[in-house]
């Protein structure tokens, strides 16, 4: 048994050493060399657990994914518009990437030039279905314009949310990820929302990112 947990000590160490490093140098940056070091464990130790870089990331985005489902099940528990919810949802995928290494890698490799393995989905792919999902609740919900393009509207967010983390890491500290997905927010609620409900969405944007920077 200690040893077992010793092994499963090593591996977390690992993968958590190497999403540090795909988050701020890249996937194609970074050797398995470099991720040895990092994580001040032996070549043996890696691969055992890893055989190849591609694997290290493939675990990465299967425990980002699995933290941004259950985000969108914590959300959805609350029984709240499909609009605020992804809203909530995309903020709560924000704070796991302040919060820790592994997501903000998660972000990074959505990215990469890297191949899937089924049935893991690529993290662009599931966000989308998220976003898409959510959308078309809002548009029954006439709390969006029933006219949008949906499809448009889902791919923009998503790749404003993850293009806004990629473009800013060289800039500006992941702490302020927050702050851009409500200005991102604030953007999209005034085309998207229907005059009498704006007030609703663009306090709770303001509010959300409040407590991202008071936990």
């Amino acid at each position: 048994m200690a040893r077992q947990l010793r092994a499963e000590q090593t591996r977390a160490t690992i993968i958590t050493a190497a999403a540090d490093l795909f988050d701020r140098r890249g996937y194609e940056s970074t050797s398995l060399s470099d991720i040895v070091e990092h994580a001040q464990v032996t070549k043996g130790a890696l691969y055992f657990h890893f055989a190849a870089k591609e694997d290290l990331a493939h675990a990465i985005m299967e425990l980002q994914s699995r933290a941004a489902r259950q985000v969108v099940k914590e959300v959805d528990s609350r029984g709240c518009s499909s609009l605020e919810a992804l809203m909530r949802t995309m903020f709560g995928i924000a704070r796991l990437a302040v919060e820790g290494p592994i997501p903000r890698a998660g972000l990074r490799l959505a990215t990469a030039d890297l191949a899937v393995r089924p049935p893991l989905k690529h993290p662009f792919t599931e966000w989308l279905e998220i976003t898409t999902r959510k959308l078309l609740g809002a548009v029954r919900e006439s709390d969006v314009h029933a006219d949008i393009d949906v499809e448009a509207v889902a791919h923009s967010l998503v790749c404003f949310f993850v293009g806004t983390r990629v473009t800013g890491r060289s800039l500006e500290p992941v702490t302020r990820l927050p702050r851009r997905i409500t200005e991102m927010w604030h953007l999209m609620i005034r085309a998207l929302v229907p005059v009498p409900r704006r007030a609703r969405y663009l306090t709770l944007a303001t509010q959300l990112e409040r407590e991202i920077r008071t936990v």
